[in-house]
Order: structure tokens, then sequence, then C-alpha cells
């Protein structure tokens, strides 16, 4: 653990960013994972659930939380299937 008051506050937020982080790359994957479960099983809701999972994506990578390729193939995948 640090000593210095900065270095004390720089560990809290950098905790506090990797928890946010880590819990929007779940929601993210989880989205994309319901999107992808719905088109094989034919689903009803499949238009909204793939357009939630595409908005997860962007924000995904808008904040670098996941490079801008991957998020281009995860659309391209969910658009295909």
């Amino acid at each position: 653990m640090p000593n210095i008051k900065s270095a004390i506050k720089r560990v809290k937020t950098t905790e506090k960013a990797h928890s946010q982080n880590i819990a929007q790359k779940n929601e993210m994957r989880t989205a994309v994972k319901r999107a992808m479960t719905a088109k094989t099983n034919n689903a009803e809701n499949v238009e909204s659930l793939i357009s939630n999972a595409v908005k997860h994506v962007d924000k995904a990578s808008k904040k670098n939380l996941i490079h801008t390729n991957k998020a281009a193939r995860v659309k391209s995948q969910l658009m295909t299937k």
C-alpha cells in the first residue's frame, strides 16, 4: 500500500475504474450472447436484442474497452448470423 496521499487516491480511483470497466464489458458480453442465442432459437424479439447488443458493443469500443476491429467483427457476426 502506498504511503503518499496522492498515490492512495490513485489506487482508489483505478480500482473504481477497473470495476466499472469490467462491469461494462460483462454487460456487453451478455448482450451479445443473448442476441446470438436468440437468433439460433428464432425468438420473436431478435431485432431488439441485436440493437441492444450493437449499442453495448459501440459503447465498449468508444471507451477503448475493446479494440475497434473487434467491435466491427462482433457487429458483423451479429448481422450475418
